[in-house]
């Protein structure tokens, strides 16, 4: 299993962008994102410096990948 990165919430929504997420609204710090596929669920992601572990792999479970393909497109 692949360890989970410590990332900032502005590299996290250009990630889940490349998924075919949508930033849709914005209050404040937090961004709301769609997928096309209205199966998926909506991700809202803090524009924090670092993400909490928890609430990563929360926004993973919501998107249906896992820790390796989320590492993937970090590169």
């Amino acid at each position: 299993m692949s360890q989970l990165p410590v990332i900032s919430g502005e590299k996290a929504v250009k990630c889940f962008e490349k998924l075919g997420y949508e930033a849709v609204r914005q209050r404040g710090s937090h961004v709301r994102m769609w997928h096309a596929d209205k199966s998926k669920k909506p991700l809202t992601i803090p524009k924090h410096k670092v993400l909490g572990k928890g609430l990563l792999i929360k926004l993973l479970r919501d998107a249906e990948i896992g820790v390796e393909e989320f590492n993937e497109l970090l590169l």
